[in-house]
């Protein structure tokens, strides 16, 4: 029993460690994404999308690029896009950029995986975009999206700002709104995906992940067939973790640490359009058989993606070495260092822009919700509960690891 309080305290203090690692790249991502938020409105990328070509998808890529959101979000927003016209390849390149080519998924990456996995992340998700357009014009499914396309009013009344409008107190109360509800949509995602990523480090023996992933704990590189299996295994992994792509980085963080390869994490954290709550949600935006055939075409491109980018960086001997790789869960988590100081700075600036966006509420005759896979449903119902049994277990687990000292 005291073999288990002990763990439990440490899961519980690795999680908080976890956060508190990423918790300035948190701040500034957010903080870049709602800034672009509120000078480029979405009704500005609702044009010129049409065709299943190159331009098309350079657009859809571009505009979801500037657009980063949660995964929900981004299902809300390429439906939308979707059903205005926008082509089934434009809408699927929207929506992977919106959720991939992000900037603050790139900071967390950068602090708990390096800067091979940053590469692999911008680089391989432009590679699962271009992967995609080649499988919807080869396969064309033409039925599918005209059974899925479904006309719908615009709801929008977005009017853009431009940069000297940075200067106006208003703007930077839209900029405080979009902040708030930027963590909103994800805090669920990184609650969970780092209480996981605790409980794993501290619970989990490497021989469950040598007996899960091929080639694990072996002193030979692995093979084709060893990396193939763990970029196929990783995204099946992903899709009972329910977490969305900020929550599984630390996650990704620990596979990592215990030996699978770069193909492997890459594969696991391309998956967060494939866990199981997307895959309802789209059964609702467009009916099963597109929904089945959208998870299927992201199954196959992204573990294409992340073998193509694992041999990419092994040829120009750029491939991650996990032996000089410190984990996270074996560093030094509340040291006093710049890491220290820039989430001191961050928390100020979380503080104005809350302060700003109560300003904005107080002001707004109404209220704008995005779309997090409806707020009543089953899936919703799940993510409140396990987000309850998460903080219970994190502040008694912080509890008995304060105990032990």
């Amino acid at each position: 029993m005291d073999s288990f309080l002990n763990t439990w305290g440490q899961s519980a203090y690795s999680s908080f460690g976890f956060f508190w690692m990423a918790l300035w790249a948190f701040v500034l991502g957010y903080f870049i994404s709602s800034l672009i938020q509120v000078l480029i409105t979405k009704q500005r990328m609702r044009q010129a999308m049409g065709e299943n070509n190159l331009k098309s998808v350079s657009l859809g890529t571009f505009f979801g690029f500037i657009s980063s959101s949660c995964s929900f979000a981004a299902l809300s927003t390429t439906r939308a896009l979707f059903n205005k016209g926008a082509s089934f390849s434009a809408s699927m390149a929207f929506m992977l950029a919106s959720t991939n080519l992000v900037v603050e998924l790139g900071f967390v990456i950068s602090i708990f995986l390096g800067w091979q996995f940053v590469v692999g992340e911008y680089v391989g998700g432009l590679l699962l975009i271009l992967f995609v357009w080649l499988y919807i014009t080869v396969t064309k499914p033409t039925k599918l999206i005209e059974q899925a396309r479904q006309d719908e009013d615009d709801d929008e009344h977005e009017h853009g700002n431009a940069w000297s409008d940075l200067l106006e107190r208003d703007t930077w109360r839209q900029v405080g709104h979009k902040y708030v509800m930027e963590w909103q949509m994800v805090w669920q995602d990184i609650l969970l995906g780092f209480t996981v990523a605790g409980i794993i480090s501290a619970f989990v023996p490497s021989s469950f992940f040598e007996w899960l992933f091929l080639g694990v704990g072996g002193d030979a590189e692995a093979n084709f067939w060893a990396l193939l299996q763990q970029a196929i295994v990783g995204p099946i992994a992903a899709f009972f973790t329910f977490i969305g792509s900020m929550g599984n980085i630390p996650l990704a963080a620990v596979l990592f640490s215990e030996g699978v390869a770069f193909a492997g994490v890459m594969a696991f954290i391309f998956s967060d359009l494939i866990v199981w709550p997307v895959l309802r949600i789209n059964a609702r935006y467009y009916g099963w058989k597109m929904a089945l055939y959208i998870a299927l075409m992201l199954f196959v491109c992204l573990v294409a993606a992340s073998l193509f980018m694992h041999y990419g960086l092994y040829w120009f001997d750029l491939l991650p070495d996990a032996s000089q790789w410190t984990s996270p869960a074996e560093q030094e988590h509340f040291k006093v260092n710049y890491g220290f100081v820039l989430n001191i700075l961050f928390l100020i600036i979380t503080v104005v822009l809350v302060l700003l966006w109560k300003q904005h509420r107080e002001q707004s005759d109404h209220k704008h919700h995005h779309d997090h896979g409806g707020s009543s449903g089953v899936g919703a119902q799940i993510m409140n509960v396990l987000s309850g049994l998460s903080v219970v277990w994190l502040l008694a687990g912080l509890c008995i690891y304060l105990l032990d000292l």
